[in-house]
């Protein structure tokens, strides 16, 4: 049903690119289809402004489509309906390898980077005086993200680096709302949340009722990340939150940019230009273009890049990873 739903999708996405054809906007560019996220989240407005700078700078036409998210994007692009898309740098990781999240469908390498945008922080957080590190988490009931979802995968990278097993915990399969309100509320001592910090359900707790932001640092913030190498270490400022006096470290995985592996070099190179080129201009339109560096796209990837995207990092000093 789900397939079915999005072909559906697809093909009338198509009909309407047709129609606008037809009517002669846009003509002699090449059109790419965009796959961005549900229309209330990061991803599609982020990914709209994208799609504009591609359309006036990459000599192609890209259209930004409202989808499931990082998962269904890669698919997509698997399935040659999507050109482009955004996905968590972990989630990628899964489909390259045909882990977790992937394991059932198996891997796929029809995508490469074309660079990661800004960071997708994971933040631990307690109402509880007594959690004051993951390995205070034992024994306790805490909100790991929805089954199957990327919080969820990042959670247990997160207590596996600790020695800690869904048996050492009372385990809570909880949305970022849900999770606030059942710490509100006492229903849980701590939660789990992958998102740009500041958050909104961490703010609105830390204004109300206060928290405690739990670090992931040290030899377990090193031994996750040489585990699981699309991770990288991440310093949330002081201030960022209500309450929060001091700065809090942790780890990050990345909003990335995938494309299809069978774009040319030269269409990929002038896609990733046309972001990087105008970080300046992108940050006025969206908060998260102000994460746009070189440094912010090159690290924390386990996947290989798109060799146009290299060659425009190459230009300015950064070698990637390509096959």
């Amino acid at each position: 049903m789900f397939n079915l739903a999005k072909k559906m999708t697809v093909c009338a996405l198509v009909i309407a690119l047709s129609l606008t054809t037809l009517c002669g906007c846009g003509a002699g560019k090449t059109r790419m289809m965009f796959g961005t996220g549900g229309t209330a989240g990061t991803y599609y407005s982020y990914g709209g402004i994208i799609a504009q700078y591609m359309t006036n700078y990459a000599g192609i036409k890209v259209t930004a489509v409202s989808t499931g998210g990082s998962k269904v994007n890669i698919q997509s692009i698997q399935d040659r309906d999507f050109q482009l898309g955004f996905t968590q740098s972990d989630v990628m990781d899964y489909a390259w390898n045909g882990t977790k999240t992937f394991q059932k469908d198996g891997p796929t390498k029809d995508f490469r980077v074309l660079g990661g945008l800004y960071n997708e922080t994971v933040q631990l957080f307690s109402m509880k005086d007594d959690i004051k590190s993951v390995y205070d988490l034992k024994g306790k009931s805490i909100s790991i993200g929805e089954a199957g979802s990327g919080v969820y995968f990042n959670a247990l990278d997160v207590l596996t680096g600790a020695g800690i097993s869904l048996d050492d915990i009372k385990p809570q399969y909880l949305s970022f709302e849900d999770s606030k309100e059942a710490l509100k509320d006492g229903k849980i001592d701590a939660a789990f949340i992958v998102a740009g910090a500041p958050t909104t359900a961490i703010t609105e707790l830390a204004t109300t009722n206060g928290v405690n932001l739990v670090n992931i640092d040290g030899e377990l913030r090193d031994k996750i990340i040489s585990d699981c190498p699309y991770y990288t270490a991440l310093e949330i400022p002081a201030d960022t939150y209500p309450g929060q006096n001091e700065p809090v470290k942790t780890i990050t995985v990345k909003a990335t940019i995938i494309v299809d592996a069978q774009l040319d070099e030269d269409t990929v190179y002038n896609m990733t230009a046309a972001i990087f080129d105008h970080a300046d201009d992108i940050a006025i339109e969206n908060a998260k273009g102000a994460e746009l560096t070189l440094e912010n796209a090159t690290e924390g990837m386990a996947v290989p890049f798109h060799k146009g995207a290299a060659r425009y990092y190459a230009e300015h000093g950064i070698t990637v990873t390509t096959e």
